[in-house]
């Protein structure tokens, strides 16, 4: 399971988990988990090359999350047997094209596109469960050119792990090596190529760092 990039075959991004964040974008505050997809082919492993900014966007956006990576197959999930469906965690971005978000939310539309490009979800590797030993205290963070911009911790979540899974597998199975992604903290904002971001989690080796180029079309 540690090349769950590899195996897995949905990306689960649940969105407005963290309050301070959907008031910052004008958003009201969930009442139950609310999620979209990111597909596969936006994976980035921390290492193997640029987030790639896409020239059809001005305003892309930084939203650091704890990934949860699923061990096996599981179809409404017990609240309570929930982490035994966990294998372990990665340290993620999911990347958001604002403009593109913007677009698609005036006509009503999915969030695909504004999710979806290539190097749009950049991950750190694998993290093994037990290497985070208290789910409800992680705290996240994330730089740009060094300025720090996103710091939280997952015990200001709205809704927590085992309860993310318990929700998403009673609308779809859940399988080995699916990845969740848990929300963001507040301070979201823009990139441009040139700059360089790094994120990681208080505590624990293995921050992850890219640059930020423009998207050269073939």
């Amino acid at each position: 399971m540690n090349k769950f990039w590899e195996t897995g075959r949905k990306i689960v991004a649940v969105g407005r988990n963290y309050a301070q964040h959907a008031k910052e974008l004008g958003n009201e505050v969930p009442s139950e988990p609310f999620f979209f997809l990111k597909p596969t082919s936006s994976y980035l492993l921390q290492g193997t090359g640029p987030i790639e900014i896409p020239s059809e966007s001005s305003d892309i956006h930084h939203e650091v999350e704890l990934g949860v990576v699923i061990s096996k197959k599981g179809r409404d999930i017990d609240l309570k047997s929930a982490m035994d469906y966990v294998s372990g965690y990665t340290l993620a971005l999911d990347m958001t094209s604002r403009d593109q978000q913007a677009i698609a939310k005036a006509k009503s539309l999915p969030w695909t596109v504004s999710k979806g490009y290539d190097t749009f979800c950049p991950i750190s590797g694998f993290i093994p469960k037990d290497e985070i030993k208290d789910l409800n205290n992680v705290e996240l963070w994330c730089s740009v050119d060094g300025q720090i911009k996103q710091k939280g911790n997952t015990n200001q979540m709205i809704f927590d792990i085992p309860h993310l899974i318990q929700y998403i597998s009673t609308i779809m199975t859940l399988e080995s090596g699916d990845l969740i992604l848990t929300g963001t903290p507040s301070g979201v904002g823009p990139v441009k190529p040139g700059q360089v971001i790094k994120c990681g989690i208080t505590g624990l080796n293995g921050d992850m760092q890219f640059d930020i180029v423009l998207r050269k079309r073939n």
